[in-house]
């Protein structure tokens, strides 16, 4: 029941308490001062420490072997192997709990894995040294492809968690020295042999545990699951329940998670082509859904005569676990080659949206016969509304958009709204799209409406020469501003040419949607290999300038599950949804271990003020429970404690409230947990229970 708070239980004193708490609500400062951002590579630096060369999968000596046949057809390209230089996948996480990020980057077979540990705070400035051989996680034996971290047993260190293409999982628990153990065996996480790409953990019951998902695709060895056969070939996702002590168990029939609508009957109990999966609360009411983009690839559409399998596809958590699939109600039923996928409040409306990267408007252009309209498969995002119903508004000016694989929501300049980035490039194998020579996709003041930024990434890297896969963001050098990692499966070198589609759009894509021949035509139907060889996949990290003068905070989550009674949500509270506020925006984030194709962000987030210099911070907890901030400072990091009493929850009166969390900062303080602002959060939850009371 919703509490009234009557006037005669608040006294004279605590009423003018509550009015100069009001003082501290944020305010509006100096106009922006604006000046561009860009990014800078600094993987090809000397003293960087990142070096890094992607393996291939063994599959590679097939598709090398039709290279050197006298007639290469498109039978040869069915019957070869899909994706042979394998699926790099990233991780942003702090292995080491020294206050900087690290990266983990996955590797092919025979080739160590790379954890960088990053020297910020040993010299001061950022550089990297790999320690994987001595942390005990280069899985130099796996086809390692994507990876996903999180505090799995709450002990305050994240484990490690690696995928295996048509390869074992494996998951390494951190030992909190600096080493990792493999506990795949003891976890039960490691069978199945199955081509998975992504991963994401989040607690699907409110157990203070991190249980796991994983997309699934179809075995590489062939293409027919792409071009032939729409379902028999494909495999299952999975969902693995956390039951302690490292030991999980597979509930993905049990949970609902293997019962897709949307097909015929025919196709009943089907499985779909899978790239990402992310575990998150969209409609934001206190427990995680499932999303996963699937992938319709060279079936033509239904509305074209063939069949519509590749989804964005929503399952709804009833709160304990147990999904289900409200993809036609939700409208995310367009068919598409959807790939990577990420979260946030697009266009300003308190919601958190979706965008999902897809083949782009261009690819499909070489294929004269493939049947294709302007905007079927748009890299594109989705606006959630009040009732989880998700509007597909198209790309407006842009007209047209290229690939993708990953992909990634955040304010590269910190102007307060959040943009978009993806990056993607693929073989298929007659040719290979070059279309995506790294795309940020500028939000114009809050609204939803994008524009094509040319600026920021014109002096890194040429990413339509890097057929990257996986991409991940997070501040690594601490500045304030939000950093770029990608990783390419294979790269072309400067001298290869690259050709425009015959198609043009009239959009701001066209100059730079470009392919390179792999086999030139011959005949009808038949092909000669073109001469192109592909050069080993490669590293970026691209830093921001950090250069135009906007401000930001940092937020990062501390769950208080088995500190506090009542609290729920694990240690490094994955799946809260942050709410940042200041004088004139709002801009919200999930907390997401693991979405973008193969690939996780840091989960501290980064949240832009433009020239605000202070904002309020809401929490919405794994659970439901809310807590909310004041008076956060431009440039100030916010380690934010679940505290268990939710400001609009139904309390007999205020001092119950009251009580609730003042014995609740006071156990965190003595638990170390908050230190030194035990007063400012007990004035920030008094503040906002009686500013939610008066909005009723």
């Amino acid at each position: 029941m919703c509490l009234n708070v009557k006037t005669k239980l608040i006294s004279p004193n605590m009423l003018a308490y509550v009015l100069i708490l009001h003082a501290i609500l944020p305010i509006s400062s100096a106009a922006e001062n604006y000046r561009p951002i860009f990014f800078t590579d600094i993987e090809s630096g000397e003293d960087s420490g990142l070096i890094y060369k992607k393996e291939p999968s063994e599959n590679i000596k097939v598709f090398e072997a039709q290279t050197q046949q006298d007639i290469f057809t498109l039978a040869d390209a069915a019957q070869g192997p899909f994706k042979p230089h394998g699926i790099p996948g990233i991780a942003i996480f702090d292995y080491d709990n020294d206050g900087d990020l690290d990266l983990y980057i996955s590797n092919g077979p025979g080739k160590s894995n790379s954890l960088f540990s990053n020297q910020l705070k040993e010299y001061g400035e950022i550089s990297f040294i790999d320690v994987a051989e001595e942390a005990g996680v280069n899985a130099i034996d796996q086809d390692s492809s994507g990876v996903c971290v999180g505090d799995i047993d709450n002990d305050g260190d994240r484990d490690l968690f690696v995928l295996g293409n048509n390869d074992n999982n494996i998951m390494f628990e951190n030992n909190g020295d600096g080493s990792f153990k493999d506990i795949s065996e003891i976890s039960q996480l490691n069978s199945g042999n199955k081509t998975s790409s992504t991963c994401s953990m989040g607690d699907i019951d409110n157990d203070g545990l991190l249980d796991i998902a994983i997309a699934n695709s179809f075995n590489f060895d062939n293409s027919f699951a792409i071009v032939l056969e729409p379902f028999s070939l494909n495999q299952h996702n999975q969902l693995f329940r956390n039951l302690n002590e490292g030991r999980f168990k597979d509930v993905s029939k049990k949970s609902g998670l293997t019962s897709l609508t949307e097909f015929s009957p025919e196709a009943k109990n089907s499985a779909t082509i899978t790239w990402s999966i992310g575990l998150v609360d969209f409609d934001m009411d206190g427990d995680l859904d499932i999303i996963h983009s699937d992938d319709n690839g060279a079936i033509p559409f239904l509305k074209y005569g063939g069949i519509d399998r590749g989804f964005i596809r929503i399952f709804q958590n009833d709160g304990s676990g147990n999904f289900t699939d409200i993809t036609r109600n939700s409208n995310t039923n367009k068919p598409g080659a959807w790939m990577g996928l990420a979260f946030g409040d697009l266009n300003s409306d308190g919601r958190l949206d979706i965008f999902s990267s897809n083949v782009g408007d261009y690819m499909l252009t070489n294929a004269p016969n493939t049947p294709y309209e302007l905007g079927d498969q748009a890299s594109r995002w989705f606006f959630a509304d009040e009732k989880g119903f998700f509007e597909d508004p198209g790309v407006g000016d842009l007209v047209a958009t290229p690939f993708g694989w990953g992909a990634g929501i955040f304010d590269f300049d910190n102007d307060s709204d959040l943009d978009i980035i993806f990056y993607g490039g693929l073989s298929i194998p007659i040719y290979v799209d070059a279309s995506n020579g790294g795309v940020i996709l500028e939000n114009q003041e809050g609204k939803g409406i994008f524009i094509k930024n040319d600026n920021a990434l014109r002096n890194t890297v040429d990413h339509s020469r890097r057929n990257t896969q996986s991409l991940a963001i997070g501040d690594l050098n601490n500045d304030g501003f939000d950093d770029i990692v990608s990783v390419s499966n294979f790269d072309m070198a400067a001298d290869v040419p690259l050709l425009p589609y015959p198609v043009q759009y009239g959009g701001p894509f066209d100059e730079s949607a470009l392919f390179s021949p792999t086999f030139t035509p011959i005949g009808p139907g038949e092909f000669v290999w073109s001469g192109l060889t592909l050069e080993k996949g490669s590293l970026t990290v691209e830093l921001n300038s950090a250069s135009n003068g906007n401000s930001s905070i940092s937020v990062s989550t501390v769950g208080t599950v088995n500190i506090l009674k009542h609290s729920k949500a694990n240690r490094d509270g994955v799946g809260a949804v942050i709410t940042v506020k200041t004088a004139n925006s709002k801009t919200i984030r999930p907390i997401v271990a693991g979405a973008s194709y193969a690939s996780q962000d840091s989960s501290i987030l980064t949240f832009g003020l433009g020239s605000e210099n202070r904002a309020s911070v809401e929490v919405l907890w794994p659970g439901g429970t809310k807590n909310r901030l004041y008076r956060v400072h431009k440039n100030e990091h916010v380690s934010f404690p679940e505290i268990p009493c939710s400001y609009d929850g139904q309390w007999n009166n205020f001092f119950e409230y009251y009580s609730c969390v003042k014995n609740s900062l006071n156990k965190l303080e003595k638990e170390g947990i908050i230190k030194n602002n035990k007063r400012r959060f007990l004035r920030s939850a008094v503040l906002a229970f009686f500013e939610y009371k008066s909005s009723l």
